[in-house]
């Protein structure tokens, strides 16, 4: 694993060198952040000693012979910048109606999440109704037995307080009235 790793540094180290010829060779500026943006590695290793050593090297040399002036442009001729024109105005007319087309789909998936969002919500609605309706029913069907219910009580303690009623008159009938012999 140890040798793996060294031979991935190795590598990494590699191609930053051959970035940095490369960098060189086409005139490119030497920058740290572009040496590491060229070989695929990341800035840390651009700044570890013996890779920065190279760097500031390549940097120096570059500064003592500077990259040569760019080539003059081509001048456009008068078909080609019209073709040009052309080009820019036809992709201009492609993004609007891209962006249009997206609207539109936007739109329509919307409308489509709100249609089935209401269906969704229609049944729910539908369904809520009819449990608070068996709730409701429940409810009076328990409230009327309640209602018979306390009546029964009320009906239940006149008897009890009759039979108590008639319980003291009969043990002080039996209590005054004379011994038999």
């Amino acid at each position: 694993m140890i040798d793996a790793r060294r031979a991935a540094a190795a590598a990494k180290r590699e191609r930053v060198v051959i970035a940095l010829e490369q960098m060189a060779a086409e005139g490119e500026p030497i920058t740290f952040a572009g040496v590491a943006r060229a070989a695929g590695v990341s800035t840390w290793l651009v700044y570890a000693p013996g890779v920065r050593d190279a760097i500031e090297a390549a940097r120096a040399r570059q500064n003592v012979h500077p990259r040569p002036a760019a080539p003059p442009q081509r001048q456009h001729t008068p078909g080609l910048s019209t073709d040009l024109a052309l080009a820019r105005a036809e992709i201009a007319r492609l993004r609007a109606e891209h962006g249009e087309q997206r609207r539109q789909l936007s739109l329509a998936l919307g409308a489509r999440m709100d249609d089935l969002a209401k269906a969704d919500l229609v049944a729910r609605v539908d369904e809520l109704t009819r449990h608070n309706t068996d709730l409701a029913a429940a409810l009076a069907r328990q409230q009327s037995e309640g209602a018979a219910l306390k009546a029964r009580v009320v009906e239940l303690e006149d008897d009890l307080a009759a039979a108590r009623t008639s319980l003291r008159r009969m043990i002080r009938a039996e209590n005054s009235a004379p011994a038999r012999p």
